[in-house]
């Protein structure tokens, strides 16, 4: 080792040693976590500095961290190498730039810029180390084809490049977008062009420090957990600097025992968008697919009312917030195709661009791009009176908005004059995901389908699945149907995994799917095979349909296996052109015919971030994360063993800690409750309580549930409005027993 990094070594290991210690003794980080930072940092740096691989496939790394050293930067050292970066239920997730200085030189300097990463941050040795071991799994488990894609994020296409070169040096055929595209249609595009796996470089909604991939299988759903955690140990876990094996990008991809075959079969490296070529993007002289084509023709066969929507759509004004996102093309292309034609893009402060600097959330570096997040709506909201002026605003009917990578899709709506008062006087405001999708599945399950190509199996064949921290109106709009419900656990791959137990015939109760299933209800004695919707409190929503032709196969009359904001968008679209045909306003349509419905009552939920944007920061956040989920564990076995508690008045009657097993490790809590801790406020268990934790980042939310009792039509708008501040209050005095 140079005598220069020797000297980096010792003052790193000076400085690192000396900061932890005042964290420990100051009592900001916990024993356990103290003592895996000594064990592990400066070891782990000292790799990072001399490892000759490392050193040659990534030049200017060593630059980044001697001027981190330098610069004192031990708390920030501490979090890039204290661990190496947690394979997740859908792969991998974390900082690319510690600070939005070292973003903007990422951003200039490409993959290789010298800013300060580790095995614990996103960056390109750590894509080629995870790609590495997956690029192995597939080989020695038959698989020859995968889908590459990427959405905005800050050098998503040369991570993206950078990863298909992992491919095809492991002999694979890569199939890779020629620009930013939508989660959805990657996943599309796995078993649509008989691929075996997919990987998306994106962080999804996280802020824009931030970036990963997901990696998807064969049927274009998350890898099942135990299939996952063979990729994970005996793959990724095993895999070395040493290991990596690259090709030459511009060189690869034609195949050796067919290298003068202009076909696709010819070719390992085909690129996939549109009908026609990108001005000035270099094809390599490879096949050009039009993905774009085949993803928006699936999509067409799912619109409930097709006579309906085309003559109504054009009524319905329509504004779009790409969120900086790859949703920029898609959404606008697939309401245009549907007959919407009043719909204007946003693209004040460049929300309709591809920037992974994300220029709109400039005053506050840690927000996240979330359609779901209420923030974020007003964004949108206040972008376009900037852009079209407030009397346009006030004639705009609904407002769609997708993340990054377009997976998930919030809903603004306007609000009718006489409620504005109970909505601190907004015109218009984001409704929540469990509003949004109790309303489309009511519209779904309601309408008479006419001419549409879209399957309607019978109530006693179909089931629905959401999260358990999902609105229960979703639980009783489908018994009113027929239907049967599964509950899971949080995460979209949860939710399509049970999907796929239903269509095996498993038996849900099984322990060995205690780690998918959180409950089910009416799903016994029933013929159910046909899932009419996947619903998620975070904004997440596909329909799987039934059991599919091959199990690599989207399921018959079915959509993608993951969760879809392009699609979701769409056919909220259909139900606002619904609302208009019948010469009323979503606000309206839900309070009629869900709210105001005895089968299924008013329940006004509401979700909450600690912190408010981003996470705790490093080993303190981490700290401080564990020592607040404790005392909320605490709380919890009090009220079980008889202690009377209330919130805002509210008796706590029960609680339940769920532990699904995950993540565990990380919090160094062989009970971590990583799927909350509930408490119920009734017997019959419908207002409830959930603190629940992120596995992989350093935060909480507050999850909550109040059922509205006796709604009336002259009083529905003040009990809402009621509702909601009581459930702030109650999370406030949560906050202020555990943190």
């Amino acid at each position: 080792m140079a005598i220069a990094d020797d000297a980096v070594v010792r003052k790193a290991k000076d400085g690192i040693f000396a900061f932890l210690e005042g964290q420990f003794r100051g009592g900001l980080i916990d024993e356990g976590l103290y003592e895996q930072a000594r064990r592990n940092v400066v070891p782990n740096l000292r790799n990072w500095l001399t490892d000759p691989h490392i050193i040659r496939l990534s030049p200017r790394l060593g630059e980044g961290l001697r001027t981190a050293v330098e610069a004192d930067r031990w708390a920030e050292l501490i979090e890039a190498f204290v661990d190496e970066i947690k394979f997740g239920t859908a792969g991998i997730r974390g900082k690319a730039a510690m600070s939005d200085e070292e973003l903007q030189i990422l951003s200039r300097d490409g993959m290789d810029a010298p800013i300060l990463k580790g095995p614990n941050t996103l960056n390109n040795i750590v894509l080629l180390l995870k790609s590495t071991g997956v690029a192995k799994y597939a080989v020695d488990h038959g698989l020859r084809a995968i889908v590459i894609g990427y959405d905005s994020r800050v050098a998503g296409q040369d991570f993206a490049r950078l990863v298909s070169r992992v491919f095809l040096a492991a002999g694979m055929k890569v199939y890779l977008f020629d620009e930013a595209c939508p989660y959805p249609e990657m996943t599309f595009a796995i078993p649509t062009l008989g691929a075996d796996m997919g990987i998306l470089i994106s962080a999804s909604h996280n802020d824009r420090r931030y970036n990963g991939y997901k990696l998807s299988a064969g049927t274009g759903s998350q890898f099942p957990p135990g299939e996952r955690a063979v990729i994970y140990n005996d793959y990724i876990r095993r895999t070395t600097p040493a290991h990596i094996a690259l090709v030459d990008y511009n060189e690869a991809g034609v195949d050796p025992d067919h290298p003068d075959d202009p076909g696709r079969d010819g070719n390992r490296l085909v690129f996939l968008g549109g009908a026609a070529p990108l001005s000035g993007f270099d094809y390599l002289d490879r096949p050009l697919v039009d993905i774009h084509r085949m993803y928006q023709d699936q999509i067409r066969g799912f619109i409930s009312d097709p006579a309906m929507t085309k003559s109504w759509a054009p009524t319905v004004g329509i504004g779009y917030c790409a969120f900086h996102g790859a949703g920029r093309k898609a959404v606008p292309r697939l309401l245009k195709d549907f007959s919407f034609t009043r719909v204007n893009r946003i693209t004040r402060h460049q929300l309709n661009e591809l920037n992974g600097l994300f220029p709109a959330f400039q005053d506050h570096p840690e927000q996240q791009p979330d359609p779901g997040d209420p923030m974020a709506a007003e964004i949108a909201v206040n972008a376009y009176r900037e852009q079209y002026g407030a009397e346009d605003l006030e004639g705009l009917d609904l407002m769609i908005g997708t993340d990054p990578d377009a997976d998930r899709a919030g809903l603004v709506i306007k609000v009718p004059r006489e409620f504005r008062a109970y909505h601190e006087n907004r015109s218009h405001i984001l409704l929540s995901a469990d509003d949004a999708w109790s309303l489309l599945l009511w519209y779904r399950l309601s309408r008479d389908t006419g001419d549409s190509r879209a399957f309607r199996p019978r109530p006693e064949e179909s089931f629905v699945v959401l999260s358990h921290i999902t609105t229960d109106a979703l639980v009783r709009l489908a018994r009113k149907y027929g239907l049967g419900v599964i509950k899971t656990w949080v995460g979209f791959g949860l939710i399509a995994n049970a999907v796929e137990r239903v269509w095996s015939g498993d038996d849900l109760s099984d322990p060995r799917f205690r780690d998918i299933i959180y409950q089910t209800v009416d799903m016994d004695g029933k013929p159910r095979s046909y899932n009419v919707g996947c619903l998620e409190q975070s904004n997440g929503f596909s329909i799987l349909g039934g059991p599919p032709a091959t199990a690599e196969a989207m399921g018959t009359n079915g959509h993608v296996r993951d969760k879809d904001g392009v699609f979701a968008a769409i056919l909220l679209a259909e139900v606002a052109a619904y609302a208009a045909s019948i010469g009323t306003t979503i606000y309206d349509l839900i309070d009629e015919k869900i709210y105001l419905d005895p089968d299924i009552g008013c329940f006004v939920t509401d979700v909450v971030p600690v912190p408010q944007w981003g996470e705790f920061a490093g080993l303190e956040g981490l700290t401080r994360k564990i020592v607040c989920l404790r005392r909320c564990a605490d709380l919890g076995e009090r009220v079980r063993e008889g202690e009377s508690i209330s919130l805002d008045g509210l008796p706590v009657l029960s609680s339940e800690t769920f532990v699904a097993g995950k993540y565990a490790d990380a919090h160094q809590w062989p009970g971590f409750p990583d799927e909350g801790i509930r408490f119920y406020f009734d017997e019959e268990r419908l207002n409830y309580m959930t603190v629940r934790p992120s596995g992989t980042s350093q935060c909480f939310r507050f999850h909550m549930q109040l059922q509205v009792e006796n709604p009336t039509r002259h009083r529905l708008a003040q009990q809402k409005y009621e509702a909601r501040l009581r459930a702030r209050r109650m999370i406030a005095a949560m906050r202020e027993r555990i943190m």
